[in-house]
């Protein structure tokens, strides 16, 4: 996440009072920021609060935040021995009258290159030309939204040319053994297939990672070479490293070999992300059962994120931790989609549906029955659910899935549609 520092009391930073959760729509589409530095300088507690939330986006996370108590006046005091970062977001609560003359001894110790948001109390067009035409990047008028803020960033700093980043979408189990790999795959080939759409299957468990076996590959070069060569990856030397799956499918396949300890930092995986983000409309995160600094980096950074369960205690007990801490590493963003699979199988005793759900305070999206025959068979030939049996239960719900994950459906109000349905009927789009 962004680098924050404060030039304030904690309990001023960190008050009782939490800042307002951002919908997600607000911000869903909102590019990350580049690597910037950004000072604040805040009048009031509730900006206060508000730039605290903005430094937690995982959108902000190659920015360098510090967050001040005070305004103008302050931050022409500071910069007047120090360099001025390159995005100053300053609170005045001065009359337009006279915002011009508190703005002047600023001015005098500002870079050139510095850019500078202003957020005011007055909704002044006459002012707003003047600030526009005196170099201000922007005028914003209090109250603002953390969403104001970042878009507002967005707008001076990210190139509206640009092309369009695709779509990363993180599968992890809340235990061993869930199948949380073979949905992954599966919801991967039907994505591909569905809606003939580049997708990449990046497989991120190196030592026991299974898309290979799934897919029947066995490419010489994959996510290894990836991870430990961030300063050669690029979109050529990514090309090099991809299997080919299918027609619209390709693999960025786990080395799944025990030839050396897979110890990473925590941002590992972020340099590989943003390139596979730039090269496929999709990207399907296969993540291992664990949680470390790096898979947490990964889980918050992904645009979705589907949890597999199966329905026991101690499915129940991981997904809700996963879950609330899911929820505040991504304040702003959707909440994981749960996914209850291996659904009745003989002999073995369960937790019901409902009685998984209420503690969750949410439904699952699917709940796929234990098939083994038709989950080994793929298994063991190396195909898709959807390759076999396209007619069955499961391959419609992965197809149901791929709408969901994808934004090419959205939930109507939950009904209980039997086992192996998903359970919120999707409206397509």
């Amino acid at each position: 996440m962004s680098t924050v520092e404060y030039d304030i009391q904690p309990s001023v930073a960190g008050g009782s009072q939490a800042a307002e959760p951002v919908r997600a729509g607000d911000v869903e589409s909102l590019r990350p920021l580049p690597r910037i530095s950004v000072h604040s300088f805040c009048e009031s507690e509730q900006m206060l609060r508000l730039m605290e939330a903005c430094g937690r986006d995982r959108r902000m996370g190659k920015v360098s935040m510090r967050i001040n108590a005070g305004g103008i006046s302050a931050a022409a005091n500071m910069f007047a021995s120090a360099p001025t970062p390159n995005l100053l977001i300053l609170e005045t609560n001065t009359e337009p009258g006279g915002i011009m003359a508190e703005l002047a001894p600023l001015a005098e110790v500002c870079d050139p290159t510095t850019k500078v948001i202003l957020i005011g109390r007055y909704n002044d067009i006459a002012l707003y030309r003047e600030l526009i035409r005196n170099g201000i990047s922007d005028y914003m008028v209090a109250p603002v939204s953390m969403a104001d803020i970042l878009n507002a960033i967005a707008a001076i700093f990210v190139d509206p040319e640009a092309e369009p980043l695709g779509r990363s979408i993180a599968f992890i189990g809340a235990k061993g053994g869930v199948g949380s790999s073979s949905i992954a795959h599966n919801c991967a080939f039907v994505v591909s297939n569905l809606f003939s759409s580049e997708v990449i299957l990046a497989d991120l468990d190196l030592p026991y990672g299974t898309a290979n076996i799934d897919f029947d590959q066995d490419p010489m070069q994959g996510m290894a070479e990836a991870v430990y060569s961030p300063e050669r990856l690029d979109d050529v030397f990514l090309d090099r490293l991809l299997a080919k799956c299918s027609e619209h499918l390709s693999l960025l396949a786990a080395p799944s070999m025990l030839d050396r300890a897979y110890d990473f930092d925590h941002a590992a995986f972020q340099p590989v992300m943003e390139v596979l983000q730039r090269a496929a409309p999709v990207t399907v995160l296969d993540v291992p059962h664990a949680w470390n600094e790096w898979t947490r980096n990964v889980l918050a950074s992904a645009d979705e994120v589907v949890i597999t369960a199966a329905p026991d205690l101690a499915n129940l007990r991981n997904t809700k931790n996963m879950l609330d801490a899911l929820r505040k590493l991504r304040p702003n963003d959707k909440a994981p989609h749960i996914v209850l699979n291996q659904v009745g199988v003989p002999k073995r005793p369960e937790i019901s549906p409902a009685d998984f759900c209420e503690p969750l305070e949410t439904d699952p999206v699917a709940i796929i029955t234990f098939d083994a025959q038709l989950f080994g068979n793929a298994a063991n030939s190396g195909r898709m659910i959807s390759e076999l049996d396209a007619k069955s239960p499961t391959a419609e719900t992965f197809s149901q899935l791929a709408h969901l994950i994808t934004g090419r459906a959205t939930m109507k109000k939950p009904k209980r549609a039997g086992i192996g349905k998903v359970l919120g009927l999707l409206a397509r789009k």
